[in-house]
């Protein structure tokens, strides 16, 4: 089970450090090998997330999320983000960006790092969104009680996570934007601009994943009433192709919504690995293992059934993206240490599975009761 989930992932690091140790000598091998550990530290919570959303999806898209989504997530944005970046930044050419990443990379480090400011806003937005809507919906478990009940019933007001989010962008934008030491300068116009636009994707593609989801569902609930109702086997039939069609674009959004999560949580990551290394190559190759075994993960938590048998691990990854998002915005201004920033989300993950546990125990419930797998196969 280990290996054949883990893989692939195995695979690539022996041939990814051996081709930085061809490259680069002793010296690039281990810059790598670190690249790596940062990114798994940093997006560990990551992986819980995505499991969540993609026991949801049918085999085919986990496919497709396993296959073109570790493409996009390894050479878009390990590789190309950072470039995007500095091209949209400084108004250079996508050439004159990526010449400028070869032959002065201290220039192209400066360029991305003055960055820092909108892509924090987004990300930090984005994923303080993710949380309030987590934190503010009626949940049959509660892992903080005291907490979460509580915030739940406010949580009735549909728009509350909106309001905060914004009232925390406007916060950022007229404090930690004011006198931005990395870039210089007012960035509070900036803050405001990148936080909407990660307010606004939020709400797009989180919006409609959830609508056609919903639809699905309610489809699927009709289909089973009639069934029960010994409605006829060929009107049985006939709807099926309807929810297959629905299914399809219920998984290309909630796709396009996992990419959209593993893009705000590789920001800490890319920026982070400037302080390691300022070579695009070095870290795309270090931070794409990373990426492989986050993949690697999501499928492991899938097919042994964590989520279904750790009731609260979704709650910890949750409250660790929330640190995240916070942590995101705090860094507009001042830098925090990106062991401390992967240190919270391990934190929470593995207190929140310790609770789990000690449920399980008080409730009689056997370690991984469903032993279920699921459908997912690795795909890479």
């Amino acid at each position: 089970m280990l290996l054949k989930t883990f893989g692939w992932s195995f695979a690539i690091t022996v041939l990814g450090l051996a081709l930085a140790g061809v490259l680069w000598g002793w010296q690039g091998l281990a810059i790598v090998g670190i690249l790596s550990i940062l990114e798994i530290s940093l997006s560990f919570d990551n992986a819980v997330i995505n499991a969540g959303v993609l026991r949801k999806m049918n085999a085919f898209w986990q496919k497709i999320f396993l296959t073109i989504g570790i493409l996009v997530a390894v050479f878009g944005m390990r590789l190309v983000f950072p470039v995007a970046i500095v091209s949209i930044t400084a108004k250079l050419g996508p050439i004159e960006a990526i010449n400028l990443a070869i032959n002065d990379k201290a220039q192209y480090e400066e360029l991305v790092t003055s960055a820092h400011p909108a892509i924090a806003a987004f990300g930090g937005i984005f994923l303080l969104m993710i949380f309030l809507d987590f934190i503010f919906e009626e949940r049959d478990y509660k892992w903080l009680a005291w907490i979460e009940k509580p915030l739940a019933k406010i949580g009735k007001l549909d728009t509350l996570s909106i309001i905060i989010a914004l009232v925390a962008l406007l916060v950022s934008a007229m404090t930690l934007a004011t006198d931005v030491v990395h870039g210089g300068g007012d960035k509070s116009v900036t803050v405001l601009l990148a936080g909407l636009a990660g307010l606004i994707t939020y709400l797009i593609v989180g919006g409609v994943s959830g609508f056609f989801e919903a639809k699905l569902e309610e489809d699927e609930e009709g289909e089973d009433d009639e069934a029960e109702g010994a409605a006829a086997p060929a009107k049985n039939g006939g709807g099926t192709g309807a929810v297959v069609g629905l299914a399809g674009k219920a998984a290309f959004f909630l796709f396009l919504y996992l990419e959209v999560i593993d893009a705000s949580f590789s920001f800490d990551g890319v920026i982070g690995a400037f302080a390691i290394t300022n070579d695009i190559f070095m870290m795309a190759l270090g931070l794409g293992i990373g990426a492989m075994y986050i993949r690697s993960l999501t499928v492991f938590l899938v097919r042994k059934g964590t989520l279904d048998d750790y009731v609260y691990l979704e709650h910890g990854a949750h409250y660790a993206i929330g640190a995240l998002g916070i942590i995101l915005l705090i860094t507009i201004k001042y830098e925090i240490s990106e062991v401390f920033t992967g240190l919270v989300g391990i934190v929470l993950i593995a207190l929140s599975f310790w609770s789990s546990v000690v449920k399980n125990r008080r409730d009689g419930k056997p370690e991984s009761e469903s032993g279920a797998t699921s459908e997912v196969t690795s795909g890479v």
